[in-house]
């Protein structure tokens, strides 16, 4: 199929992520000493963004979102403009200060968790989303459970994500929806009413589970099976061609076309892990890529693997991950489980 689009879209969180390593999470009135402290860009649409450019630096890449008028937003631009990301749509506000998040890596648990202040991103809405004039082909937008007025009905849609994928999808695009790890109920109202407007969905093992109203991850452990029965059961509540969910240990997809995989992911060595934070978005980005590139699910799903390994190394969102053919070659090096 010949397209006449090129490139991605990223729309939605961009914010600044202080990436902290502890020896474990602490109880109440407990402390702990910070072994590691990095300050990065953090958000779907940055993470994304990045990837993306950093897979492919000849990609295009535009973006769409809402900081604010400090030095925490200075960086954020900045940070687009390093890795060659446009971003005239990166929008700046002087009524709320940025998005920032505390994102702490557990060297006990291996166990990722953040505190945030949302700042600019509550007050991102469907406003903000111009289309007119992009040349992407795919847009990546998130995250749904971080961004008050667009999670709340705007006019006649029961939430903003839904009027912005309507928008991008009548501007030509193709889309996808970045999900965040929020309580269940809140999770499925908002995600469930996107599903007539997304081509695809990558999700984790509880994103799924929680669409889908079924368990399937259980103390911490993953039920391979479920995520498939409950991938298939999503993908007949939307209009995705392919729905894909990962996992420590794989991933699972469904197609419109009857195609249903189990794929394992990289075998990380222990001395190679530095932290998760971002390896969700990074599986999203080689997914996406190699779909754009017209490559197979199961390629597809290679890519996705690697570059979620390769962010495995460093303790921040995006400086794991490298060229499409280095983080193959790393997969290959480090093996399959």
């Amino acid at each position: 199929m010949v397209h006449s689009r090129r490139g991605f879209v990223t729309g939605g969180c961009w914010c600044v992520d202080r990436n902290k390593t502890i020896p474990f999470w602490p109880s109440e009135d407990m402390s702990v000493v910070v072994s590691a402290s990095v300050l990065r860009g953090g958000g779907s649409a940055c993470n994304f963004g990045i990837d993306i450019r950093k897979l492919d630096p000849e990609m295009w890449v535009e973006t769409i979102g809402l900081i604010g008028d400090d030095p925490e937003g200075r960086f954020l631009l900045e940070e687009a403009a390093r890795y060659g990301i446009e971003h005239s749509r990166l929008q700046v506000t002087s009524d709320a200060p940025t998005h920032i998040t505390d994102a702490f890596q557990s060297l006990q648990s291996g166990r990722r968790t953040h505190i945030f202040h949302d700042g600019a991103s509550g007050r991102l809405s469907p406003d903000h989303f111009d289309f007119a004039g992009t040349t992407g082909r795919i847009l990546h937008l998130g995250l749904p459970g971080v961004h008050a007025v667009m999670d709340a009905p705007w006019h006649d849609d029961p939430n903003g994500w839904v009027t912005v994928l309507k928008r991008a999808r009548a501007a030509g695009l193709a889309t996808n929806l970045e999900l965040v790890t929020v309580a269940r109920d809140k999770l499925a109202a908002l995600a469930r009413p996107c599903l007539p407007y997304l081509d695809t969905l990558i999700v984790n093992d509880f994103e799924i589970g929680a669409l889908a109203g079924m368990t399937t991850v259980s103390e911490g452990v993953t039920d391979v099976a479920a995520c498939m029965t409950a991938a298939r059961h999503i993908l007949e509540q939307g209009a995705m061609d392919v729905v894909a969910v990962h996992y420590v240990k794989g991933a699972v997809l469904v197609a419109r076309d009857g195609t249903e995989i189990e794929k394992p992911s990289v075998r990380v060595p222990d001395d190679a892990y530095q932290g998760a934070n971002g390896a969700g978005d990074a599986f999203a980005a080689g997914f996406l890529y190699g779909r754009h590139e017209g490559w197979s699910f199961d390629r597809s799903l290679s890519l996705a693997h690697a570059s979620a390994g390769a962010c495995l190394r460093s303790i921040t969102t995006v400086d794991g991950v490298d060229t499409v053919a280095a983080c193959m070659a790393l997969a290959e090096t480090w093996g399959w489980r």
